[in-house]
């Protein structure tokens, strides 16, 4: 196995899942595309034009045939770029509210061997424009990760963050849907992965809001979450 202090960029690969995002990938692609060589977009069987436009950006385009989940999503794209000898790998959403200037930032801890898996908080870092609603169930989202999972994380349903080879391959997500944030920390308690947060900036505007977790899908992605424990 390479040092993890002698990664470069070319071994960095960034996992975007897209549902229905034909209107702002190519926007959350460029300023990638400018930084890394690695791209991985997932088409999860979006039925508008997501896949085409991503397919314009000097990126890799998978394709779900059918709606999967974006927990589904990320781990096709995960074993994808660990096929192709990634070393590191960042989960990043095509919506267009993470930041790609945060990216060397939240691979760096990963780089110096300090940890296996590094977590994006919006809370240590910044939020631009997030309604109070959104911050009041983020904080429940919390507190329900710390009773539950007992990991202490400021921030638990961030899809921004990153993780070495080996963390990429012991975890394996089987919640395909929202629950997969809850079940990635699960995991990393579970297989004593070390793992640490990064500030990083998440933007709101309203076309992400009107697309994003609602309070009621809230209290769905926990019953799933729960269910999935039970049966795994």
């Amino acid at each position: 196995m390479p040092d993890s202090r002698l990664i470069d960029d070319s071994a960095i690969w960034i996992i975007v899942p897209a549902y229905n995002e034909s209107a702002r990938i190519a926007k959350t692609l460029a300023p990638l595309c400018g930084a890394f060589p690695n791209i991985v977009v997932v088409d999860d069987g979006s039925a508008d034009d997501t896949a085409q436009i991503a397919a314009r950006s000097p990126v890799w385009v998978l394709r779900h045939l059918i709606n999967s989940g974006q927990g589904a999503a990320l781990q096709t794209g995960i074993d994808f770029a660990l096929r192709q000898d990634a070393q590191i790998i960042v989960t990043f959403d095509a919506d267009g509210q993470h930041d790609a200037g945060d990216i060397l930032r939240l691979v760096q801890p990963i780089r110096r061997g300090e940890v296996d898996v590094t977590l994006g908080s919006r809370f240590l870092g910044k939020t631009i424009d997030m309604p109070w609603t959104r911050h009041v169930m983020l904080k429940g989202a919390v507190w329900f990760t710390r009773v539950f999972s007992q990991i202490a994380v400021t921030d638990t349903h961030n899809g921004f963050r990153a993780m070495s080879r080996k963390a990429a391959q012991t975890i394996r997500i089987t919640q395909n849907r929202m629950a997969h944030a809850s079940e990635i920390l699960d995991q990393i308690r579970e297989f004593q992965l070390r793992f640490c947060e990064v500030p990083v900036t998440i933007r709101y505007n309203v076309a992400t809001l009107e697309k994003g977790q609602s309070n009621s899908a809230a209290v769905k992605i926990a019953a799933q979450f729960l269910l999935g424990r039970l049966v795994r």
